[in-house]
Formats: C-alpha cells, sequence, structure tokens
C-alpha cells in the first residue's frame, strides 16, 4: 500500500497529453490537474464548450470530436506521448461507448507507434470483481450498473489485447470532493479499510502520476480512501 502526493516537476520534461472524455467529470478534473502541473494537453470531446472557461490557457488545445469516428481520433492522436481515457456513458446506455471509443483509441495508437495509454475502469470489472462487498456485487450492479460493468470489461478486454504500455485505474464511486492527495492504490484486498468512494479529482491525479511511473503498467489497481 501506498499513498501519493502532488509534486513539481520541470515543464520541459512533462509528456504531451491528450485526454478523452475530457469536458465533464474524471476527464475535466484530468485537464485542470495537467495543465496546473505545466503539461501541455490536447481535450477531445463533442462538448467542448463545456471547458470554455480554460480556453485561453496556453497549455490547452480544444478538439471537438467524437471518440467513435476513428479518423477524428486518429488525428488527434498524433504528436502525442501519453493518452488519457476518462470516457463515460449513462448506467442503462446500449451504446457501449467505453469499448468502441477505446478500441478506436487503441487502434489509432498502434498506428501512430503505440505510447502509454491511461484508462478510467471501475472496480470490480475484470479480475476484482470478487474484491467486491456483496450488496454491491448481488443488488447494485444486476439493478443498475449490469450494462455499465459490460461496458467496462470489453474496454478492458481491448486494452489487454493491444500492443501498447498502459494502465488501468478502478476507482469504486466517484464524489465531486476536492483532491485531497491523501488516496491508497493497489490491490483492494492489501489496502487498508478501503472505502467504496473516491473523489474524481483524487482519481485525476493517480491517473496523471501513471504518465511518468511505470509502477503499474499492465497492472490495475483499485484506488480508495
Amino acid at each position: 500500500m501506498t499513498k501519493t502526493h502532488h509534486s513539481a516537476s520541470s515543464s520541459t520534461t512533462l509528456p504531451r497529453l491528450i485526454v478523452f472524455g475530457a469536458t465533464r467529470g474524471t476527464g475535466r478534473e484530468l485537464v485542470q490537474d495537467a495543465l496546473t502541473r505545466g503539461h501541455r494537453v490536447t481535450a477531445f470531446g463533442r462538448s467542448i464548450e463545456r471547458l470554455s472557461d480554460l480556453e485561453h490557457h496556453p497549455g490547452l488545445t480544444l478538439v471537438r470530436g467524437d471518440v467513435t469516428d476513428k479518423a477524428a481520433v486518429r488525428a488527434a492522436i498524433k504528436g502525442h506521448d501519453v493518452v488519457l481515457s476518462a470516457l463515460g456513458a449513462s448506467a442503462f446506455s446500449r451504446a457501449q461507448l467505453r469499448e468502441v471509443g477505446t478500441q478506436n483509441i487503441v487502434d489509432a495508437m498502434e498506428a501512430s507507434g503505440g505510447g502509454r495509454l491511461i484508462s478510467l475502469s471501475v472496480l470490480g470489472a475484470g479480475e476484482s470483481w470478487d474484491e467486491l462487498p456483496f450488496h454491491i456485487k448481488h443488488i447494485v450492479v444486476p439493478l443498475y450498473l449490469k450494462r455499465a460493468y459490460a461496458d467496462h470489461n470489453a474496454q478492458e478486454d481491448v486494452i489487454r489485447r493491444s500492443s501498447l504500455s498502459w494502465v488501468i485505474v478502478r476507482p469504486p464511486f466517484l464524489t465531486n470532493a476536492d483532491a485531497t492527495g491523501r488516496y491508497q492504490h493497489g490491490k483492494l484486498s492489501e489496502l487498508s479499510s478501503p472505502t467504496m468512494k473516491v473523489s474524481r479529482a483524487d482519481v485525476a491525479h493517480f491517473m496523471l502520476e501513471q504518465a511518468r511511473s511505470d509502477q503499474y503498467l499492465g497492472g490495475a489497481p483499485a484506488i480508495s480512501y
């Protein structure tokens, strides 16, 4: 078990980032935190006007596009060192947006020579299903999140089949609370009394740490308080 804290870095060594799902939730937190750290950031999304308060930031490039558009994704990814995906969809959506969008991202990255992908998923996806509390596995997910979990599982399968360097980040339920910089990460069963919630801001902080850390390459750490 480890905890991470924000640390300043030289802007000359920072990778150039592109964020998919950038206009709301964890994606927006990624954009804001990355700009604060001094990264050059491209924010890709269908509703980039949601980032109008940041549009004049000298480190930010806004790209309007749909992650289901293969050509748009491929064009946007060129020239970036690290790709961060915070794709999301309604809990009852049948569109499999995470799977489809992630496949387009992976294809575009592989066509451009590879690189590092850091993707938001959910605690309970893949082999972490067995680590969920009973009531979440047998009540919450079947009643409310069945399609969302299927989409997350398919998304993770796409990433695992790829030739990329990747990290999958699995938070439990997300909140809009402020960043604390004090969170646990790793295998859920090895964390100390983990809670089933964490703020989007802290998840974004952890995802950005993976842009230059090799600790979890090819892995899927949980994050929790």
